[in-house]
């Protein structure tokens, strides 16, 4: 089971923004790589943290994680997927360290000696509709991508503006005294090479766009509206840059007779007069295939029948909702006259009178015990 996100940072989850940025840098800081050479179990305290910043720090991404926990996130790999890449790291939260390590507030890396930035390709989005039963039982998609990649035939060289490191630094004289600054290469874009050759097919930046399959895994229990993240599936970056990634948002169909509310499930069964003074046996939809209930004689419209476990599961890992049978009793609404004469002679019959018992809930009752 992956480490809870608030422990990695040692926080509770009622931390500021701020505090969370407190907790991540201190936890930073003591197991950045500089700090900690060829130590494997610093690096990996390293990437945890910033797997826990990366979610916890993200408004929309900790409401979803103290939702659903790691489920929430899980089958799209990188940040909040498990999948840490160094360069993820640098690139997105370089502005944590300050200058503690290396000039500029720029990183020194795994050996010192001055860190490049590293450009990122941007990140694609596309929405994946998905049916009640996908939800249910969680589904792997092939999705079409069109994408830009690295044209074959481009190459690349040292930018002579930066020297390959892709930023400029600037000393200025101040009333202070000499004040340095760096800045991202404007030649190269911060990426420290330029294109030397490339085909004519390619745009500027030496990239092409291609239409590429991927596959999403997607958990059962998803919820309209979700984001899951395919790390490394977006847009190459030139040169030497990691690719973005590829963000699938989820959309959920409506189904034909199940209506969902969180992880329960609402079926309307309407039932004849005779059917619910006799009683009688029906066959429903569940996410798992038909099943069959037994409606006991004298049934009352509006009664709930719980099928427990026959609901959606929960994204969490925290087992399964219910399905809810709403009977509804059907008066029809026109008669012959033999069934005229037959409801009448049952006027002042007795067992045609009203006599709710205690377990006969009212419906605001009901109401109340769906919500609770």
């Amino acid at each position: 089971m992956k480490e809870d996100y608030y422990d990695i940072l040692g926080i509770s989850k009622s931390a500021s923004e701020s505090e969370i940025k407190k907790a991540y840098r201190k936890m930073a800081l003591k197991y950045h790589p500089d700090k900690n050479p060829d130590n494997k179990e610093a690096e990996e305290k390293f990437k945890k943290a910033a797997e826990a910043y990366e979610v916890l720090s993200n408004a929309d991404k900790k409401a979803r994680y103290d939702q659903f926990g790691h489920q929430a996130f899980d089958g799209n790999g990188g940040f909040g997927g498990g999948g840490m890449n160094m360069d993820d790291i640098f690139s997105q939260f370089g502005d944590i360290f300050g200058g503690a390590f290396g000039g500029g507030g720029g990183f020194s890396g795994f050996g010192g000696g001055g860190r490049q930035r590293v450009v990122k390709g941007s990140n694609l989005r596309i929405r994946v509709s998905l049916t009640l039963d996908e939800v249910a039982n969680g589904v792997e998609k092939k999705i079409k991508v069109k994408r830009k990649i690295q044209a074959p035939g481009t190459t690349y060289k040292t930018c002579d503006t930066c020297k390959g490191s892709g930023q400029v630094t600037r000393v200025t004289n101040t009333i202070l005294g000499r004040m340095q600054t760096s800045a991202p290469c404007q030649t190269c874009g911060g990426a420290g090479q330029t294109i030397d050759k490339k085909p004519s097919d390619a745009d500027a930046q030496g990239l092409k766009v291609a239409e590429e399959t991927v596959s999403v895994k997607i958990p059962a229990g998803v919820v309209d509206g979700m984001q899951l993240k395919v790390t490394g599936k977006g847009n190459d970056a030139p040169g030497n840059g990691i690719a973005g990634d590829l963000l699938v948002v989820i959309s959920e169909e409506d189904h034909s007779t199940l209506k969902r509310e969180g992880d329960n499930l609402h079926y309307d069964m309407y039932v004849s007069l005779p059917d619910a003074v006799l009683g009688t046996s029906k066959e429903i939809d569940t996410v798992t295939g038909k099943v069959r209930i037994k409606i006991e004689a004298g049934v009352q419209s509006g009664k709930i029948l719980r099928l427990r476990g026959k609901g959606i599961p929960s994204i969490n890992g925290y087992g399964k909702g219910d399905l809810l049978v709403h009977v509804n009793v059907w008066t029809p609404k026109t008669l012959s006259k033999k069934q005229k004469d037959f409801f009448e002679s049952m006027k002042e019959d007795e067992h045609f009178e009203p006599k709710p018992e205690s377990s006969d809930k009212s419906f605001f009752e009901k109401v109340k015990d769906m919500f609770s």
